[in-house]
């Protein structure tokens, strides 16, 4: 009699971000990198959206606007923007802050993210908006920007450009915000792991490896 072993259970990783953070970015493609590596964990990424900006209108604002009101001058932001160039070009992220013209609201990003989760490429989707921003400099609180980044991943463009003409997910996206600071969080990115153990920052792959074996384990023996 052939004895099948178990399926590993699934650990959900829920990842706590704004398109528009790029330590998200960089704790993201570390996170992406680890679970390439490691094909043998059994997980399972919730996207969970959080606004840095939540007054920024819709239309977003110009970037050297952006820059002034946040840092005081450009200056500042462009020292500050060259240390986290070099840990994201060891990580494969090529970084281009000068290609970035306006800062985005990205309440419509998050939400098409959302939608995309319902066809299985919402974590497709988070990688593409971060570097169509952070990379090739394009304004992901554009619509048609939106929905050329839902085509290259297979979704219906019908579907996707109803979907973001409407108010749909919009709430969502606002609810998980105000959760996220009820729960105490006010720094992003933010891993929850299998809701009992909780990382902020742009981890190094070895911490969140060892996080997640650690959750796995209990999880197994638990």
């Amino acid at each position: 009699m052939n004895v099948v072993s178990p399926l590993p259970p699934r650990l959900a990783i829920e990842i706590v971000f704004d398109f528009v953070c790029r330590w998200c970015y960089l704790g993201v493609k570390r996170l992406m990198r680890l679970l390439d590596r490691r094909r043998d964990l059994a997980v399972e990424l919730v996207w969970r959206p959080f606004l840095l900006n939540p007054d920024m209108p819709r239309a977003g604002m110009a970037r050297a606007d952006y820059m002034i009101r946040k840092f005081g001058a450009e200056d500042r932001a462009r020292r500050l923007y060259a240390s986290i160039a070099e840990l994201g070009a060891a990580e494969g992220i090529g970084f281009n802050f000068a290609a970035i013209r306006r800062t985005p609201s990205s309440v419509d990003a998050h939400r098409l993210v959302k939608y995309a989760g319902r066809f299985g490429v919402a974590d497709a989707l988070v990688e593409a908006v971060f570097k169509a921003h952070f990379v090739d400099g394009a304004d992901i609180g554009s619509v048609p920007v939106l929905l050329y980044l839902a085509r290259m991943l297979g979704l219906d463009d019908t579907g996707a450009e109803a979907f973001l003409a409407a108010a749909e997910g919009a709430e969502f996206v606002h609810a998980e915000n105000l959760h996220a600071h009820r729960l105490g969080i006010n720094g992003v990115p933010c891993f929850l792991i299998d809701g009992e153990h909780a990382i902020a920052g742009a981890q190094e792959s070895e911490v969140l490896e060892r996080l997640i074996d650690l959750a796995s384990c209990t999880a197994r023996h638990g």
